[in-house]
């Protein structure tokens, strides 16, 4: 009888957990420029971080992200857009680029009036014709 020691157990639903993201349906990224700020926690919860970024393109279930990836980036953060006046939009990180580019996941879909609300903001020139609805 041999004593070999005991491996960790996988459970089916471990894999399952990790793609999730990746059969969610997305949606159609859509060209920006908005400047955007990503919050973030360092050392345990001590210590809360942001850097400041840019929104390349934007769907309602992602973004792609223009930020300097020298440094470190937590795998789950915060994404501020103050122009468009939305605050703490969770993310998970998908995809580090080495061309300063990051693909980020939403872990709640974005309304239709908060995209709206960034493509007013933004300074593509494909969103230079939109208007605020206000009364919405």
């Amino acid at each position: 009888m041999t004593t070999a020691a005991p491996m960790m157990q996988q459970h089916f639903l471990n894999k399952e957990e990790s793609f999730m993201y990746d059969r969610e349906t997305t949606f159609p990224m859509e060209d920006t420029r908005n400047e955007a700020r990503i919050e973030y926690t360092e050392k345990g919860m001590t210590q809360l971080s942001s850097r400041r970024c840019e929104i390349i393109k934007l769907s309602k279930s992602g973004a792609v992200l223009g930020i300097l990836t020298k440094y470190q980036l937590p795998q789950n953060f915060y994404l501020d857009i103050p122009s468009a006046r939305i605050q703490m939009v969770g993310c998970l990180l998908k995809r580090v680029h080495a061309n300063n580019v990051v693909e980020a996941r939403f872990l709640r879909l974005l309304t239709d009036r908060d995209l709206n609300r960034i493509f007013v903001y933004s300074t593509h020139p494909n969103h230079r014709n939109r208007t605020l609805d206000i009364y919405r």
